[in-house]
C-alpha cells in the first residue's frame, strides 16, 4: 500500500490490517435491522455481528510501497487510516462468484440480488434451491432491513437443517 515514507511501519501495517477487517465486516457481517416504525433492532453485540479474532485470515500479507514519498507532508508520509477499508470488499466479490457457481449447478441464471452485507442468510437465499423457494421474500420497498430478526434467524436455521438432513 502506498503510504509514502512510513514513520512507523508496524503502526501502518496494523492500520491496514484493522481497516481490512473493518471492511470485511462492513461487506459480510454488519447488518442493520429496523422495525416497521424505523427503530433500530440490531443494537449491541448480541444483535449486531462484528468481525472477531476468528475472522482474521490465517495468512495476512501486508506490504508497504517504497520509494513513493510525499514531499508536501511531514517527513514525506501519507495517511493510512480508513482507505484500506475497501480492500475488505474482496470477500463480497468472492461470495458473489461462489453464489453464481452454486446457481449454475442448480440450472439457474447468473442474475440474482445480493445486497451488502452478504450475510449467511442472504447468501443462502441467493443460492436458491427447493427449500429457499418455500419462503416468500418481501417485495421491493416494503421493508427496511429485516423486520423480525428472530423470525429470519429461525427460517434460516430451518433452511440449513433441511438442506443437510433431508
Amino acid at each position: 500500500m502506498d503510504i509514502g515514507s512510513s514513520l512507523n511501519p508496524a503502526i501502518d501495517i496494523g492500520q491496514i490490517e484493522g481497516a481490512f477487517m473493518q471492511g470485511y465486516g462492513l461487506f459480510t457481517l454488519e447488518e442493520l435491522m429496523y422495525s416497521p416504525q424505523g427503530m433500530l433492532y440490531s443494537r449491541g453485540p448480541e444483535m449486531y455481528k462484528l468481525p472477531g479474532f476468528a475472522d482474521i485470515p490465517d495468512e495476512f500479507n501486508v506490504s508497504l510501497l517504497t520509494g513513493a514519498p510525499n514531499p508536501r507532508a511531514v517527513y514525506s508520509s501519507k495517511a493510512v487510516g480508513e482507505p484500506p477499508i475497501f480492500i475488505g470488499s474482496f470477500a463480497s466479490f468472492a461470495i458473489k462468484e461462489a453464489i453464481a457457481a452454486a446457481r449454475e449447478d442448480q440450472g439457474l441464471n447468473g442474475d440474482y440480488p445480493l445486497e451488502a452485507p452478504a450475510t449467511s442468510a442472504r447468501i443462502r437465499m441467493a443460492c436458491q434451491d427447493k427449500f429457499t423457494n418455500l419462503l416468500k421474500m418481501p417485495e421491493d420497498g416494503t421493508c427496511r432491513g429485516t423486520l423480525y430478526p428472530n423470525t429470519c434467524f429461525f427460517f434460516f436455521n430451518i433452511l440449513l437443517f433441511t438442506s443437510f438432513y433431508c
